[in-house]
């Protein structure tokens, strides 16, 4: 019976360094050691290289930078360790097909997670918001503490902090109210079919002038926007600084509620009429 030890394959039969012939295992340790520290240098000034190349592109999220230069680590790594099998004669094909199989299920028991890393990406590289910034996602709405490649945090004007998940910002019409310098007020205020509606205008238009948190370079919009049961209603649409929108917004409700009072521009209540038939006994 022939022995399964001499039946193995030979990793190398010998190596040939600075003139001197080593045979196995010796060879193939030294391979061993030449492709790893070949490896681990040629990584190194790889990695050296990509920082210097996304330093210079300040486009680019810190964050997405440390994600880009942890793949090329990773893809180095890997690249290292198929040698290192090789060189020991390993059939690669088999490993591939092994890797690919167990990365199919990987993906999807991760499926949720992959799209989040995907929302998180998309939001690193479009940058449809940053931190500070007061943003709406559906039902949610508050100022952006953190983004990372899962979850982004944020604190509601009451200090609650969400956690959003990545992959539902990115699937979700998102609102960002600090992305530009300024913002319009919109208010709505009801009057009596009995008052001025010219009058009620001029003190709107007045309350805007006064106000010092209203932009005087852009003219409001001031005019009836509809007719309720029992109002007049005027659309007050005026422009401040966006970091003074609810300070504007208290501000002009304060002012006009007052120069109302003061000018006899009656704010009604709903009411209903009722007429009692002056003669109650009389057939219907």
């Amino acid at each position: 019976m022939n022995d399964p030890i001499t039946e193995l394959p030979k990793l190398d039969n010998e190596f040939v360094i600075f003139g001197l012939t080593i045979g196995e295992p010796w060879a193939t340790l030294i391979r061993l050691a030449l492709i790893i520290l070949v490896g681990m240098a040629a990584s190194m000034i790889l990695m050296k290289i990509m920082r210097g190349v996304l330093k210079k592109l300040d486009s680019l999220d810190e964050m997405l930078n440390a994600f880009i230069l942890n793949v090329v680590k990773v893809i180095c790594i890997i690249v290292i360790i198929a040698a290192c099998l090789d060189t020991l004669g390993v059939n690669m094909g088999t490993i591939v097909a092994v890797i690919g199989a167990a990365g199919a299920a990987i993906a999807l028991a991760l499926r949720d997670s992959l799209a989040n890393i995907a929302g998180g990406l998309m939001i690193i590289i479009t940058k449809p918001f940053g931190r500070g910034d007061l943003i709406r996602v559906g039902e949610y709405r508050g100022r952006v503490l953190e983004i990372d490649l899962f979850l982004t945090r944020l604190r509601t004007l009451n200090y609650e902090i969400i956690t959003v998940p990545n992959g539902l910002i990115n699937t979700s019409i998102l609102v960002n109210e600090s992305r530009e310098e300024i913002r319009r007020v919109d208010l709505q205020f009801g009057i009596s079919y009995q008052s001025d509606v010219d009058l009620a205008k001029r003190i709107l238009s007045r309350c805007c002038q006064e106000s010092p948190l209203v932009i005087k370079d852009k003219a409001p919009s001031i005019g009836v926007i509809r007719h309720d049961d029992s109002a007049v209603v005027l659309d007050l649409l005026a422009w401040c600084r966006t970091e003074d929108y609810f300070k504007t917004e208290y501000d002009l409700n304060e002012r006009v509620q007052k120069a109302f009072e003061e000018n006899g521009i009656q704010i009604p209540f709903p009411q209903v009429d009722v007429h009692l038939d002056p003669d109650p006994g009389r057939m219907l």
